[in-house]
């Protein structure tokens, strides 16, 4: 048995025993964690810049409970402001479609099954385009002058092998085969509807080959024997860039080659799909008209999306050293809630001001500008009106 006077002595130094393990035991678990978030820095700062333009937290982060510190917003979000893009601003509002020649082409859609990009894209416009009214209509005899209206068909099936942060169009690595009866269907379709101008627009299938060019010509060139006075504009995708696809396309018999930069330099690798490039298209549009000179090209810019004032200049100036001709601007509206979100509703007086420094500053043969203008949107009425003035500017000139 220990005395009585021992036994204070001992338990005082247990526990300063106990105490120096513990004290021990913390040192070496903050050596550890020092260690372990210098090797964190050193690694993070290892990143490459394809990362850093997708910088979030890393899986040592998660492990040690801090990846909740990270910021995770792109640099578009910063520019969005919640609080006043709630509402809908009144000159986006636009009456729902309705009217005989509405559901009559409509009804050929579905017959010949064909998809319009109208449809999977969600335009505002459907009804207007598609004979519901406007400067279509006759208001003598209430009949609509289909000489003037625009049908958008897409080509090459409803899914696209891209994923756009914009596009409510379906994506799949593999969509499946072409329709070949598709051509013929589609010179059917117009035929059919007696329209006078025809927009053939794609998804892009970089599963196939050659992009889908080959069936994009044949389209064109089934519809041409059917109807040899109707104006035909193809909206078509990069082709990855293979610019034989491109020339083929341009010698198709078509009247306007046009393709999409969508946005400006800037904005492009958050706004498409990684593998559609800004420096690329302006190359597409460029072969496209260095190919076939007597053709137009064309382009759509989507405002809204947190551009500037001086990118989008310097956008018009890329495409006209190239020689584009037509530029339509138009505002980016968010499809769903799953597609990225608007920056800012631009106002049409805005709108105005574009069209004005696209045709006089910088020379564009034509420019459509408009919150409701898509890249289809009145092509038609837009190519024919376009074509008077210019007709109209030449007789003067004659008799003056």
């Amino acid at each position: 048995m220990l005395s009585s006077s021992l036994r204070p002595l001992l338990k005082s130094k247990l526990q300063a025993r106990v105490l120096s393990s513990l004290s021990e035991a913390a040192g070496s678990t903050s050596n550890n964690t020092d260690i372990a978030d210098a090797e964190a820095r050193k690694g993070r700062a290892k990143r490459t810049l394809s990362a850093e333009l997708n910088r979030g937290p890393s899986f040592d982060d998660f492990l040690r409970g801090t990846a909740k510190d990270f910021e995770m917003s792109d640099p578009l979000q910063k520019e969005r402001n919640e609080t006043e893009l709630k509402k809908l601003p009144k000159w986006l509002k636009v009456p729902i479609p309705k009217g005989k020649s509405f559901s009559t082409l409509k009804k050929d859609v579905r017959e010949l099954k064909l998809a319009t990009v109208c449809e999977e894209a969600k335009c505002p416009n459907i009804g207007e385009c598609w004979g519901g009214g406007g400067k279509n209509l006759n208001k003598d005899t209430g009949e609509i002058d289909k000489s003037k209206a625009t049908a958008t068909i897409m080509l090459m099936g409803d899914t696209c092998t891209r994923g756009c942060r914009f596009c409510s169009v379906k994506t799949n690595r593999n969509p499946g085969a072409l329709d070949e009866n598709e051509p013929e269907n589609v010179a059917e379709a117009v035929t059919r509807w007696g329209v006078g101008y025809i927009v053939l627009t794609t998804v892009d299938r970089d599963d196939l080959p050659d992009g889908g060019s080959a069936h994009l010509t044949k389209t064109i060139q089934k519809i041409k024997q059917k109807s040899p006075k109707l104006l035909v504009e193809c909206l078509s995708g990069d082709f990855l860039g293979d610019l034989d696809s491109v020339a083929m396309l341009a010698n198709s018999g078509l009247e306007v080659y046009s393709h999409n930069l969508e946005t400006v330099e800037e904005l492009t690798p958050f706004v498409r799909d990684r593998r559609a490039k800004y420096r690329q298209s302006l190359a597409v549009l460029e072969h496209a008209k260095l190919t076939n000179p007597s053709i137009l090209t064309k382009t759509s810019i989507m405002l809204g999306l947190g551009e500037t004032d001086e990118q989008i200049r310097q956008t018009m100036k890329d495409l006209r050293d190239i020689g584009c001709d037509i530029v339509t601007f138009g505002q980016y509206m968010r499809p769903t809630k799953r597609h990225m979100k608007v920056v800012e509703y631009v106002k049409p007086e805005k709108f105005d001001h574009w069209r004005d420094v696209a045709e006089n500053e910088f020379g564009f043969a034509y420019c459509a500008s408009g919150p409701l203008v898509r890249s289809s949107y009145k092509a038609g009425e837009f190519y024919i009106e376009n074509l008077y003035k210019k007709k109209k500017a030449e007789q003067s000139k004659l008799q003056g």
